[in-house]
């Protein structure tokens, strides 16, 4: 077998580039590499706090250090590249631009297939930490309009510690009480919108929460995780024989 080399480390097919955070991420977070069975690379940009990243849109300055870091990651051998944060959908296009792989910022780029897969007369709901801010220039960047596709947004009630916890960029929280706020969020989204069919996380931090969110929607749940482990099947097809 004819060996090849150019890299320093090898067998990293997905790179993520992450906020610059200090709070707790447990596994099913895409920032804890547990999370996933298959090996991925980390790149922090350097002071992405995560004010910076979920208001209207993301803080324009920030755009030239996550496309450095993207190219880094290539450069460094990975084969896609995701975030760590549903917010940078306004990124999209710059970042896959940018460089010469797949590149996917949110899980919201998963809108229009699930659109397709779901009865005509369900909506899809978009659960995200702070629905004010969740708009249609970030659907628009990562390729489809809530003119199109019926959408309803859903976001952690005022005063929630999921968001004190991770967008206030705290040390630490207990586990039970994130995924109270999770099961809220789900049962006052479903019971305000029962004609759900199908529920997309823009926020990364939600992933550990998956199970917990589908046993009271009873639909199927889309998130980063799901959209990394498919494209990693991609950019790295298995062999048959």
């Amino acid at each position: 077998m004819h060996l090849t080399g150019g890299f320093t480390n090898y067998g990293q097919d997905i790179g993520i580039l992450m906020l610059d955070t200090i709070f707790p991420r447990i596994p099913g977070d895409i920032g804890n590499a547990k999370s996933y069975d298959i090996p991925v690379r980390y790149k922090i940009v350097k002071n992405a706090k995560p004010g910076r990243i979920m208001g209207d849109a993301p803080d324009g300055k920030l755009l030239k250090p996550f496309i450095d870091a993207a190219r880094e990651l290539e450069s460094e051998g990975v084969k896609a590249i995701t975030t760590s944060c549903g917010f940078l959908a306004a990124f999209q296009r710059e970042l896959a631009d940018a460089v010469n792989i797949p590149v996917f910022t949110s899980a919201l780029i998963l809108a229009p297939l699930v659109r397709s897969m779901i009865n005509k007369k369900k909506k899809i709901g978009i659960f995200t930490e702070r629905a004010q801010y969740m708009n249609e220039d970030h659907f628009n960047k990562v390729g489809w309009s809530s003119k199109d596709i019926p959408i309803v947004i859903s976001g952690m009630s005022e005063g929630s510690r999921f968001p004190a916890l991770f967008i206030g960029n705290q040390y630490e929280e207990d586990r039970e009480v994130l995924q109270e706020c999770m099961e809220e969020l789900t049962r006052r989204h479903m019971e305000e919108h029962p004609d759900t069919g199908a529920i997309i996380f823009e926020c990364t931090n939600f992933g550990p929460f998956s199970r917990h969110v589908q046993d009271i929607a009873k639909v199927p749940v889309f998130g980063i995780n799901q959209l990394l482990e498919f494209v990693a099947s991609v950019v790295n097809i298995r062999s048959y024989y």
